[in-house]
């Protein structure tokens, strides 16, 4: 399995740090879009159980995480098959699909950051999820991934680090 990491860090136009990721899935868009809506589908490869009132400002529920408490966020915006952005914790995670050529669809994850120095942290743990929906798009399943192997090699690539690892003692 490779650890190379594909994230990127960035500071958006509004000046808010955030941690990028660019996926092209073998799916038509509303395909993909069951990927990153349907809580049968996020089951797969979402760090969190999630339960979603699909609008914008509904409510969304992230369950079953050992790390993390129960927490409720809120649906920012909704432009389906293009567009979720929700609240979850301090950050804005967004996901953006652009149909390419055929029926292929390039997924777009965008975790704005409530802190730079959850970058190198929060980017590692997309790796891994995102290593699942890349699983789970081809068919088959995923596993957990190498987090700390991804945390080093996004520390040494210059993301800002030092938050706190949910689960783990330092």
């Amino acid at each position: 399995m490779p650890t190379d990491p594909t994230g990127t860090y960035l500071t958006l136009d509004d000046g808010r740090p955030a941690v990028r990721f660019s996926r092209t899935y073998g799916h038509p868009a509303y395909r993909v879009w069951q990927f990153v809506t349907d809580p049968g589908e996020l089951a797969h490869w979402f760090p969190s159980h999630v339960e979603i009132e699909l609008r914008s400002g509904g409510t969304i529920r992230f369950t079953g995480d050992a790390n993390m408490p129960e927490s409720t966020g809120r649906v920012l915006a909704v432009d389906a098959p293009r567009h979720l952005s929700f609240a979850w914790g301090g950050d804005e995670l967004r996901f953006d699909l652009e149909a390419v050529t055929g029926d292929r669809t390039r997924l777009t994850l965008t975790d704005v950051l409530e802190s730079p120095d959850t970058a190198a942290r929060n980017a590692a743990g997309w790796e891994v999820c995102l290593a699942a929906l890349d699983a789970r798009a081809d068919g088959g399943t995923g596993g957990t991934g190498p987090w700390k192997t991804y945390y080093r090699a996004y520390v040494e690539a210059g993301f800002p680090h030092g938050a706190p690892v949910p689960g783990q003692h330092t």
